[in-house]
């Protein structure tokens, strides 16, 4: 993970101080993805992409939409994690752009009284409308890449606009 970021290439001043803030925290942190170890963890999170755009759904409490994801659990991947949690929070069928899953964008946020570091991972889904599992947010669409480019935080516009095609 730390060769990923520190060969991540920044395009913009978010993404640059995200890249910096990151490599600081993993040389500090003992366990970067134990939640309760630090208020400062790893998450994972996924932009899924497919024939109908990309999938947002609206955060329950910040009530924001964003991509999928969350915590990695103890002894996962953060690409399975990112994998898990954009499953249960959207009820598709999604699988890995790649064979050997690399994050693909980066972004330091807080969240509460935590600050994340979101490893970023590119997941293709079928054309199925979105069923989320019960106790997840309903509010979970499919968004051509100009409406989700509208709708998002800079952090996630700049992620999106990765996958624009040129």
């Amino acid at each position: 993970m730390r060769s990923w970021v520190a060969h991540f290439g920044a395009r913009s001043a978010r993404e640059l101080a995200s890249k910096e803030r990151f490599f600081a925290e993993l040389a500090r942190l003992g366990a970067p993805f134990e939640r309760n170890a630090d208020p400062v963890h790893v998450t994972a999170s996924a932009v899924i992409v497919g024939r109908r755009g990309t999938v947002l759904h609206l955060h329950k409490r910040l009530g924001m939409w964003l991509q999928p994801g969350g915590h990695v659990e103890a002894g996962e991947a953060p690409e399975a994690a990112a994998l898990r949690e954009a499953s249960e929070e959207t009820g598709l069928a999604l699988r890995h752009v790649s064979v050997e899953p690399q994050p693909f964008h980066l972004d330091v946020h807080p969240a509460g009284e935590h600050l994340h570091l979101d490893l970023r991972y590119l997941l293709e889904g079928d054309d199925a409308d979105p069923s989320p599992a019960p106790g997840e947010s309903q509010q979970v669409r499919w968004f051509s890449l100009d409406e989700a480019i509208a709708l998002a935080d800079d952090g996630l516009v700049d992620a999106l606009v990765r996958v624009r095609p040129t």
